[in-house]
């Protein structure tokens, strides 16, 4: 049993939304996250969905911006964020740059000093955070999807398919699809995962797809607007997609005209991925 603050909580289309703080053992300082607790929780264990945000953002953002509670509400399914990055490891320069240290764990554990000790985000989300909702918090182990966005899409493909066995559905808005071939890959990877390249193929969701056969034969959903300034230079769903083909791999890329990389977008398709995770849980 982990031992929970409760920093607050808000009734929400007849559930809750709560915000919590604990001392993470995987990170090794304290860790924030919020969850949507729906009303069918007061029954029994209830379909539960990992959300990780991108770059920048905190646990509070998907559950603020997202829109998903009134249909999570209706679904039954429990909606858990994690933060983006472990806060104040007191490491120099961890807050000099938007894109890389606090805001930014890219949902690896990174292997190379002075960051090892802390940012452990791979580890905090799939055993530790997924224990708490799934062990002290009412989700259901056997029915567990994951999705994100930009880094938190990149986090939510690549922690799928390093962890089959926990995530039976995946889907992500804008997701850095190929980090070892773009800016912000390569600026996370050398310092987080250290100067070889090949070990950062790891923690890359088109690299892992291209080795593995069909994880997800119900199917991967992608949105990605086609007027997002990152698209060309950091996502390349291009890519993903050609790894799909290989992989034998149903994919559902949505390519959206006049769309951007925020919140208006995700909260437009949103309802569309809470259904794609609840017709394969619920």
């Amino acid at each position: 049993m982990t031992d929970l603050e409760l920093i607050s909580q808000h009734r929400c289309f007849g559930g809750w939304q709560r915000y919590y703080r604990h001392a993470s053992s995987a990170i090794g300082l304290p860790m924030r996250f919020s969850v949507y607790i729906p009303p069918q929780a007061e029954r029994g264990r209830v379909p539960v969905l990992f959300y990780l945000a991108g770059l920048t953002c905190t646990e509070e953002t998907f559950m603020i911006k997202g829109g998903a509670q009134r249909l999570a509400a209706e679904l039954g399914v429990m909606l858990v964020s994690p933060d983006t990055s472990p806060r104040g490891a007191g490491i120099a320069g961890e807050d000099d740059d938007w894109d890389f240290g606090t805001g930014a764990g890219f949902y690896l554990d990174a292997t190379e000093q002075p960051w090892r000790s802390h940012y452990r985000m791979e580890s905090y989300v799939t055993d530790e955070l997924y224990g708490i909702a799934t062990r002290d918090l009412p989700g259901d182990a056997s029915r567990t999807g994951i999705f994100g966005h930009s880094m938190g899409g990149h986090g939510a493909l690549v922690l799928a398919l390093r962890h089959p066995d926990q995530f039976s559905s995946v889907s992500a808005f804008a997701p850095i699809a190929a980090p070892t071939q773009c800016p912000w890959g390569h600026k996370a990877f050398s310092r987080y995962l250290g100067p070889d390249t090949e070990t950062w193929k790891a923690y890359d969701a088109s690299e892992l797809m291209t080795r593995a056969h069909r994880p997800f034969p119900q199917g991967i959903l992608i949105d990605q607007g086609l007027a997002d300034s990152f698209l060309a230079e950091q996502l390349y769903p291009e890519v993903f997609e050609h790894a799909c083909r290989q992989a034998d791999q149903p994919l559902t890329l949505r390519r959206h005209a006049d769309y951007d990389h925020g919140y208006y977008f995700i909260s437009t398709f949103m309802h569309d991925h809470l259904r794609f995770h609840a017709d394969q849980h619920c």
